[in-house]
């Protein structure tokens, strides 16, 4: 049932995740582009019409970042490696590659949303 109701809802997730957030913080072309490298050693493992998700995607726009999303349901090959390398399949992760190479999972919509902002928040 609980599918159902997704499908049934995900073209009005969608217009409401395109239309609902607008980018808020504004950076110098050279910022822009550290920022976009260093977004490059990070993904985004998520289902699109989960609420928790959504939120993270949100804060992504409003802090105009360039974040690698994977869909953990709709491919099967990034739901096994959420699964196999960060530990359990629970969106939304965020995979993020130290600078050093390590490589962590951090798990849970607000914890996302903190990393990004201490990161790259205003």
């Amino acid at each position: 049932m609980r599918s159902l109701i997704h499908t049934l809802l995900a073209p009005v997730v969608w217009v409401a995740d395109k239309l609902g957030t607008r980018r808020e913080v504004a950076r110098n072309d050279a910022h822009q582009a550290e920022v976009d490298e260093a977004c490059e050693a990070l993904a985004l493992y998520q289902f699109w019409s989960e609420p928790e998700c959504i939120r993270v995607r949100r804060e992504i726009t409003r802090l105009g970042l360039s974040i690698e999303t994977r869909d953990a349901r709709l491919d099967p090959e990034h739901g096994q490696t959420l699964k196999e390398q960060g530990g359990k399949l629970q969106v939304p992760c965020l995979y993020i590659r130290e600078a050093s190479g390590e490589e962590r999972w951090l798990y849970g919509a607000q914890g996302i949303i903190d990393y990004l902002k201490r990161h790259f928040g205003e």
